[in-house]
């Protein structure tokens, strides 16, 4: 049974916080419908009962801040669900505020010590309504790691950009990127206007040093090497048997030959 809230009730607050990912969708308002996921450690935040924040790292596209630039809309949803203990879907409607790297207000939500690297713009979200629901058609899934790839990509894009006292972008570097990639949305609405060309240097607290963590495919390693040797089994047996039915098809042929 759905309940809905005017504001975000504080007992959910304990289990945001233990959320790993979630799901941003907007729309344009005569264009494509976007729905984006979002899971980089401590990049959600409640700054209170009706507003939320969250950091924006660089990505192929610009939906979402161009939708909340789009004149007459502003909408977001917000999807959280759980993967794991209890079931529980939450959603948050509302509208955003797009501040972009090197802005004062990006700047006060994102000081460099604790900017992701790759993070473009923070999208303040003033929240109308919350919703909840039971969540029983969710399948449960088990945690393992975040990803490094995105951040650590976007460090290096970052470092051609420090060096540089030149004017322009270097050509490698991330604002380049954000300019190539990041000014306009699939239906031409305008993204980032400022962070392409901030004249902040863009600095991050990635650890290139840190332990990657280890990325598991096609289930644990048991799972894998024993799907991995049933298959070779499998494969073993087809072969043979198309080995044998060869033989008997020559045979069978000599014979009748010898009988003529």
């Amino acid at each position: 049974m759905a309940i809905f809230y005017d504001e975000i009730p504080e007992h959910v607050l304990e289990w945001l916080a233990k959320q790993h990912m979630f799901w941003v969708a907007t729309a344009a308002l005569n264009g494509h419908v976007n729905v984006s996921p979002k899971a980089t450690v401590n990049c959600f935040h409640v700054a209170g009962k009706n507003k939320v924040w969250y950091e924006d790292l660089t990505g192929s596209g610009i939906e979402t801040i161009s939708h909340m630039r789009e004149p007459g809309n502003g909408r977001i949803t917000l999807l959280f669900h759980a993967f794991e203990g209890a079931p529980r879907i939450l959603r948050m409607w509302g509208t955003g505020t797009v501040h972009e790297f090197g802005t004062p207000e990006y700047d006060q939500l994102i000081p460099p010590e604790k900017r992701r690297a790759g993070s473009r713009a923070a999208i303040v979200i003033d929240v109308h309504k919350v919703g909840t629901s039971c969540g029983y058609g969710i399948p449960q899934y088990q945690f393992l790691a975040y990803r490094s790839q995105l951040e650590r990509w976007c460090d290096a894009l970052e470092q051609f950009d420090r060096p540089s006292s030149d004017s322009d972008p270097n050509p490698r570097g991330i604002k380049s990127w954000w300019t190539k990639e990041n000014t306009t949305s699939f239906d031409g609405l305008p993204g980032l206007q400022y962070a392409h060309q901030a004249p902040a240097t863009p600095t991050n607290a990635f650890d290139r040093h840190a332990p990657r963590p280890k990325m598991v495919v096609g289930g644990d390693k048991t799972t894998s090497s024993s799907s991995s040797s049933g298959s070779a089994i499998g494969y073993g047996k087809l072969v043979g048997a198309f080995a044998l039915g060869v033989g008997v098809t020559v045979a069978y042929v000599r014979l009748t030959a010898l009988r003529a």
